[in-house]
């Protein structure tokens, strides 16, 4: 055991081949019964391929539907045994034997061929499938007649192979070998001294079997050989070698050929059968022989497992003589296998942006037949961005042939299809499931070109006005659109102060409460970005339309209600029918109908005596006035606009029916007396006069205290002789007037380190035709005039001059 361990490892020096027939292919030479785990060869190394390469081309070994015996170490970048592998039942007698596998890198896909030749080594002994054999021979056999005997197997092949026989004893025997034209010896024993049954009517040989292996080995076989009496003519076949043909897959029971044998001896003597010698071939067990000589088919017939079988053939005699001959047997081919198409390495997916002529599948094509039976042509199915090429003798490679779209089509089912030139040609085909994967190559779009949306003032914040709306032709993240505000202003304010947008559902949202009658209209753009990296992105532009709502009553300008004094109309007693006594003007800020506005009277003193117009708002007479009338006379007029639903206002007419002004004033100041003033009245006056004066004397206190500290501060500049020009508010207000509207006006004061005076005018009220009466005296229009006249006066001070407003104001 220890030498046959001593030439394994002799035989272990591998060589390394570079074929020039096929690029890159590489071919490695083992002994066959390697351990599990030994080198084959440096792949890596042979190929001129970095270690990096085989791990990040996920490199394997494929077969097709072999077994592996071998595997691929990555790590290393070598060949090892997988399995040990047994020559004899890997190739049986083919020579050479060699593994055949492809080694596959992926990104890019690349496809080395590599061929391991298998040698042999002494591991299987000649061997005889029976024991022991049984002769029977005549006493009368002449000397030189000859026995054939079975020969022995041996798997090996080569030096190690069946090489010689021995025969012991050799009294009576001797072998006699026979080389055929298939490389085996046909083994006889020949007698060479004739026999004696009284003598010796049994005798016992051996046959022994001899390889040429070191060490050697053989088997044996006894022989048993019973002495009989005369038959001196052994069988005799007709031809020495017979030719026969079978077509594949033929029916079992066909017959194949007829061999016949003929002995001259009579009797049983002459009786001939036939056998098949060589038992331990496989061809022995798809064939049986009959007595008539038929050779008969067994078993299935298959041209691609074997080409042709050899059968050795006996014809012995009841005396024991015998003759052998050989059948050679040719299998026809028949179309029976369809290309089997292996796929080595496949794509599940591409990007649609992809260069043409791109990878996307790897796939041997095979068919076993022989002749035009195993020519084969791959084609695909029609109307698909794909082709097919083929790389090499049976390798085929699927590639991109124009550009893809994931938009057009997100996923292809390739149909594979290889047919042979056989009669009829047979095909078979498979599908591949390709899916496109998305690039960011489109942006969103909106569905419309501009949009307009509608609200109504006075909404809520967070209202939600309006949603805009864009797609994305792209897939999964590269479609989802966000939806971005773009930075603007709108009358000098951030559009965002105004609406916001839900960036996931494109809703437009109200942040602020609008009002139509500052602003009616104003637009922004908002972006829809996708997901995509870069992401791409469109602009829509949004206009906003604020429409309005009645939120605003009619504001009465004239006549000016007051809560000081009273203020009346003059009518003299000659005045005729239609006569105008006044005009109640007012305003609606709002806008349409819902500033459209209608007057109304609602009460009067005397409702026969005036009227309202409907639409102008102007008091007339409706008949002649007559000394009956009485002099005060109250209207009260209702102004009311057209919104729904409608608002309005109510004013108070104050009408003196009189020729003179005394007479005018003694009425309306009992009047007033009466009805408008009491006690509690006139205290909360005067708590309020004290009030707003105390507050105007502080304030005046603060303001002169400012004016100093900055006029110091100015003097210090200015002599200093530096080019300042000190700040001062910018907004003063001074409220004037009587009457219900307040006006505030804004002063803009600009003064020098060289002012010293400031010029300030004030607009003088003018009535006409207005009575002004103050209820508290009877000398309260002298007294406005007086204070009047103070105000108009040029140098009078700024100071007394807003005392004096003030005063009156609050009287």
């Amino acid at each position: 055991m220890s030498d046959r361990t001593m030439t394994r490892q002799v035989l272990l020096f591998i060589s390394v081949l570079s074929l020039s027939s096929v690029k890159g292919q590489v071919s490695y030479s083992i002994p066959e019964e390697m351990a599990k785990g030994s080198l084959v060869g440096n792949i890596a190394q042979d190929l001129g391929l970095d270690i990096k390469r085989l791990k990040s081309g996920k490199a394997r070994i494929y077969t097709g539907d072999s077994a592996e015996y071998i595997e691929l170490n990555k790590e290393r970048g070598v060949l090892l045994i997988k399995e040990r592998v047994d020559r004899e039942a890997l190739c049986g007698q083919t020579t050479p034997c060699a593994l055949d596998f492809q080694i596959s890198l992926e990104n890019p896909m690349e496809l080395y061929p590599v061929t391991v030749e298998i040698t042999d080594i002494n591991d299987n002994a000649p061997s005889f499938k029976k024991a022991e054999r049984r002769v029977e021979i005549s006493e009368s056999a002449v000397i030189g007649s000859k026995f054939v005997l079975e020969k022995a197997v041996d798997p090996d092949i080569g030096l190690n192979s069946l090489q010689t026989y021995s025969l012991k004893p050799t009294d009576n025997f001797i072998l006699k070998l026979h080389s055929q034209a298939d490389g085996s010896k046909k083994v006889e024993m020949v007698l060479q001294k004739p026999l004696d049954r009284e003598k010796h009517e049994h005798m016992s040989l051996l046959l022994t079997a001899l390889d040429g292996g070191k060490p050697q080995m053989s088997g044996t076989m006894q022989i048993h050989v019973t002495v009989l009496d005369a038959n001196d003519n052994a069988p005799v076949f007709t031809k020495t070698i017979y030719t026969a043909t079978i077509t594949e897959n033929s029916q079992k029971g066909t017959v194949v050929t007829t061999v016949s044998a003929s002995d001259a001896d009579k009797g049983t003597n002459g009786e001939v059968s036939y056998l098949i010698s060589n038992s331990m071939d496989s061809g022995s067990e798809l064939f049986h022989i009959n007595a008539d000589g038929d050779l008969i088919l067994d078993g299935p017939i298959d041209y691609e497992k074997a080409r042709n079988y050899q059968i050795d053939i006996e014809a012995i005699d009841n005396g024991g003589l015998s003759d052998s001959s050989k059948i050679i047997i040719d299998v026809i081919d028949v179309n029976d296998n369809s290309a089997l198409i292996n796929l080595i390495s496949k794509s599940g997916s591409i990007p649609e942006d992809s260069r043409l002529y791109t990878v996307i599948a790897m796939m041997s094509v095979n068919d076993p037949d022989s002749e035009n039976n195993g020519k084969v042509h791959c084609g695909i199915n029609e109307n698909v961005p794909f082709t097919i090429k083929s790389t090499s003798n049976a390798f085929y490679s699927l590639v991109t042939d124009s550009d893809l779209d994931r938009e057009r089509a997100s996923e292809y089912n390739i149909s594979v299809t290889c047919s042979d030139e056989g009669v009829p040609s047979l095909s078979s085909s498979v599908t591949l499931t390709l899916q496109i994967s998305d690039v960011n190559d489109n942006a969103p779009v909106f569905e419309r070109s501009s949009y307009e949306a509608y609200i109504i003032e006075n909404n809520t914040p967070g209202l939600s006005i309006f949603t805009v709306k864009a797609r994305d032709a792209d897939w999964n993240q590269n479609a989802r659109v966000s939806y971005i505000l773009e930075d603007s202003s709108v009358n000098g304010v951030p559009v965002s102060s105004y609406v916001s947008v839900s960036a996931d559902s494109g809703v437009i949202h109200a942040v602020r409460s609008f009002d139509y009658e500052q602003i009616k209209d104003f637009q922004f753009r908002v972006k829809a970005q996708d997901g995509g990296s870069p992401p791409l992105s469109s602009n829509v532009t949004v206009k906003i339309m604020i429409q309005d709502q009645n939120d605003n009553a009619p504001q009465v300008l004239y006549p000016v209600q007051t809560s000081s004094s009273l203020v009346a109309e003059m009518v003299p007693r000659s005045a005729d029918v239609g006569y105008l006594v006044t005009k109640v003007v007012a305003v609606d800020v709002d806008s349409g109908q819902n500033a459209w506005l209608s007057y109304k009277l609602q009460k009067a003193t005397d409702r026969a005596l005036f009227e309202v117009g409907l639409q102008n708002g102007e008091i007339r007479t409706i008949r002649q006035v007559n000394d009956k009338d009485v002099v005060k006379q109250r209207l009260t007029v209702v102004v009311e606009d057209n919104g729904q639903p409608s608002r309005s206002a109510t004013v108070n007419v104050n009408v003196a029916v009189a020729d003179s002004f005394p007479e005018v004033l003694s009425e309306f100041t009992d009047f007033t007396h009466d009805k408008e003033y009491n006690d509690n009245l006139t205290f909360y006056l005067v708590l309020a006069l004290a009030v707003v004066s105390f507050l105007f004397i502080t304030c005046l206190v603060v303001i002169m205290s400012v004016k100093i500290y900055r006029w110091r501060q100015s003097r210090i500049l200015y002599h200093s002789n530096l080019p300042v020009i000190p700040y001062y508010p910018p907004r003063y207000a001074d409220t004037l007037g009587t009457g219900t509207l307040q006006h505030v006006y804004n002063y803009e004061v600009c003064r020098t380190t060289d002012s010293r005076k400031s010029d300030c005018q004030f607009a003088r009220p003018c009535s006409q035709n207005v009575l002004i009466m103050d209820p508290s005296s009877t000398g309260t229009m002298q007294r406005m005039q007086r204070e009047q006249n103070i105000l108009d006066e040029p140098d009078s001070p700024i100071e007394w001059k807003t005392i004096l407003q003030a005063d009156t104001t609050l009287m």
